[in-house]
């Protein structure tokens, strides 16, 4: 159920009015902000620094006053929206822009290759299937059929090994949480196995295909969206069975703060639990598959690393690891003698190992090069036995497949087009084309560069620059800069329809590849992690001066956009350099960065921020987080806040009281203004039709905020790509 639907009773907003017009010197004005409640008796002690929380109370996402207080505000919101003479225009173009076919890169299993498709405004993409590439294909499961609003999503999907089960998670509304359900592929029928509280994991199949591993937590008590999560556990379920008489595999009630997940060994002969203590670091213990009394022990200690398993072969299990490595290396540990880590493919000096994958009896090792993939095959012992040919510079999904098959299909993305399908025949070598998305707009028009820039304690830094092939840069032009700069996530060239709608109007889209991430490595991680954090913003700060000062936009005309934990990055850059930017949009941020730690699985970002309970990391935490550095009296930009009731990753907490807090604060009328959006969460599995709505709100609020007028696209902007 909803948890923000109760009306907000006596409300004075009906009174207020808006200047209407669609001439730019007719203004658009926002109703009153809401008038909200501020508690000045919630006050902390950290450490002998008192730090007031005056809007606590919308904390509590099951209060009827939390709810009316959003109910409020999104009628402020929508009212602004609603009026922006763009909008609708905007909402049409990026709904023809997402209007065509798309099409995964297929994977055998079993008797059948199976994909997900959409063919063009599904709320989700569903599972199909063919038994040859080249036959008719039968729809296989539907997600779209799981919720009439299109809120029930595939969260993960696997197959037995003799492909005769399917086990799909499912998550609604946005949650974490998911529940697993079996589906039987020779009849199309759902089994009785249901398994439900799972978070952060699907189900990993025994070699025997008579049951998976998963991971899960205990019912909440309470705040199923906001409560900490805690002693998460592995569990065996067996087909047939009940999710009670599930076996317990591992837990670790000393340390409740743990992710973990198990897995067996494809021959059936060691079982192996991963675990962590956040976003970085890891463990791996390990035991004997058939000896169920015998006690886990551990192979690779953690937490100063990370171990990411590749497969188990010959009772070696091969990892790619930053162990000795900052750009990782491939390694494998004798489960018989296990004495050290022996290196497999050696740490390259200037590339990062990104992944390992398996296929065809192969090691198929993904590179990142300046943000951009190249594959290399390799046998088992680390020889380097061929470069994959990749049809154009972009990052590469799905390249692996399973031993006993001979072709690989994988996507290869960019900024200015939908990902293409390719087939690589191992034998030969061979890269070839099997699928092309059409699209409504010519991709040949646009072209992405790459550059680089010097941040603020001379690192050079490189960004993604996007635009129109003719485009002149005078300064003029509104630009999009996106960031994340976080939890070694990397920014490599994906596409996005709302780049293409941006485009057309004369923007240029910028994607930076800020530290934090790990694009060169540990060592990128690193200098944007903990008490580093704030080169992050300096980075993104930098990179917004650069584009300004070599005219690719001007402040005016420069909007910056996160989500997450960019969503952090937008709010921190946007209190530190209010002057900077004309429009911000924080989506699902983390903004209180005393608090995060206290709610579902902020815990786990711990390894990445630090908490304020730790005197050192509380002064970090404190001089940065965007919520406790708002200032009374300054002109902030104009700020579109977007979250979701369900989020349960980043409590929409963070949002409702930065908005707040910033409302009050705000010293001219810029708008600044939160959206939130029901039956939504962090972002994964929001239905398309939800998608595309918060985008055209975003890009109206963008397009208004920084004065640039949207005309309509011509005949020949709409011509079609490549079939």
């Amino acid at each position: 159920m909803n948890r923000f639907t109760k009306r907000f009773a006596g409300t004075a907003l009906a009174a207020a009015a808006l200047t209407l017009g669609c001439n730019r010197e007719m203004k658009i004005s926002h109703l009153p902000y809401p008038d909200t409640r501020r508690d000045t008796t919630v006050v902390d002690d950290y450490h002998g620094t008192r730090v007031a929380d005056p809007y606590r109370w919308l904390e509590d996402d099951n209060s009827a006053e939390t709810a009316a207080w959003v109910e409020a505000e999104n009628a402020v919101t929508r009212g602004y929206l609603d009026r922006l003479p763009a909008r609708q225009a905007i909402y049409d173009r990026l709904t023809t822009l997402y209007d065509y076919a798309k099409e995964g890169a297929p994977e055998r299993q079993g008797d059948y290759y199976y994909y997900f498709y959409n063919d063009g405004l599904q709320n989700q993409s569903a599972l199909w299937r063919k038994r040859s590439l080249t036959a008719e294909g039968e729809l296989f499961l539907d997600p779209n059929t799981l919720a009439d609003d299109g809120t029930a999503a595939l969260a993960d999907v696997s197959f037995s090994d003799d492909g005769r089960w399917c086990a799909y998670a499912v998550a609604e509304a946005g949650s974490d949480w998911v529940t697993i359900r079996v589906l039987d592929t020779e009849t199309g029928r759902r089994t009785q196995d249901e398994i439900a509280w799972v978070k952060f994991s699907g189900a990993t199949w025994a070699p025997d295909s008579k049951g998976f591993y998963y991971s899960a937590y205990d019912a909440p008590e309470k705040s199923v969206y906001s409560s900490k999560n805690e002693y998460q556990k592995v569990y065996y379920h067996r087909l047939g069975t009940a999710q009670a008489d599930d076996r317990l595999v591992y837990g670790d009630p000393a340390h409740p703060l743990r992710y973990f997940s198990g897995w067996e060994s494809d021959d059936g002969r060691w079982l192996f639990v991963l675990a962590s203590e956040g976003t970085s670091g890891s463990e791996l213990l390990y035991r004997p598959a058939g000896n169920t009394n015998e006690r886990f022990r551990t192979l690779l200690a953690g937490f100063d690393h990370d171990y990411a398993p590749v497969d188990c072969r010959d009772d070696k299990l091969y990892v790619v690891t930053n162990d000795s490595a900052a750009n990782y290396r491939l390694a494998r540990i004798d489960l018989r003698n296990p004495r050290g880590l022996e290196t497999v493919i050696a740490e390259h000096p200037d590339n990062l190992l990104e992944a390992v994958a398996t296929g065809g009896g192969y090691l198929w090792a993904k590179y990142l090069c300046d943000a951009q993939n190249r594959i290399y095959k390799y046998d088992y012992e680390g020889n380097r036995q061929a470069d994959v040919p990749l049809p154009a510079i972009g990052s590469v999904a799905g390249f692996g497949c399973k031993d006993k098959e001979q072709e690989i299909f994988f996507s290869l993305n960019t900024f200015t087009a939908p990902p293409a399908i390719y087939r690589y025949d191992i034998p030969t070598g061979r890269t070839t084309r099997y699928r092309t998305p059409q699209t409504a707009y010519d991709t040949e028009r646009y072209v992405t560069e790459q550059i680089f820039f010097t941040s603020s304690d001379g690192e050079r830094v490189p960004m993604f620059v996007s635009h129109r092939r003719d485009l002149t840069l005078d300064g003029t032009n509104p630009c999009y800069l996106y960031g994340y700069g976080g939890f070694q996530i990397n920014i490599t060239p994906a596409f996005k329809p709302e780049y293409i709608l941006f485009m057309e109007q004369g923007g240029v889209v910028v994607n930076v590849n800020l530290r934090g991430g790990s694009e060169y490595g540990e060592r990128w991680h690193e200098a944007g992690m903990l008490g580093r954090k704030q080169q992050v913003f300096d980075d993104f700060i930098a990179a917004a001066e650069f584009l300004i000062a070599e005219r690719y936009t001007s402040r005016e005309k420069l909007a910056i956009a996160g989500g997450s934990n960019g969503g952090l990055l937008v709010g921190a850059c946007e209190v530190q350099r209010p002057d900077l930017f004309a429009v911000c949009l924080p989506a699902v941020g983390v903004m209180d960065m005393l608090r995060y730690h206290r709610f579902t699985i902020g815990w786990g970002w711990a390894t990445e921020y630090g908490t304020s309970d730790d005197p050192e990391q509380f002064r970090t935490l404190y001089a940065y987080s965007p919520l406790h550095n708002i200032r009374e009296g300054v002109c902030y930009p104009a700020t579109l806040v977007t979250t979701g009731d369900h989020d349960d990753r980043v409590v929409p907490a963070h949002s409702f009281k930065f908005a707040a807090t910033l409302q009050r604060a705000q010293a001219c009328d810029a708008p600044v203004l939160i959206r939130v959006e029901r039956n939504a969460g962090h972002g994964a599995g929001k239905p398309l039709s939800k998608r595309i709505a918060e985008s055209a709100d975003s890009y109206a609020f963008l397009f208004y905020n920084t004065g640039t007028e949207y005309k309509p696209v011509t005949a020949e902007e709409q011509g079609k790509g490549d079939e």
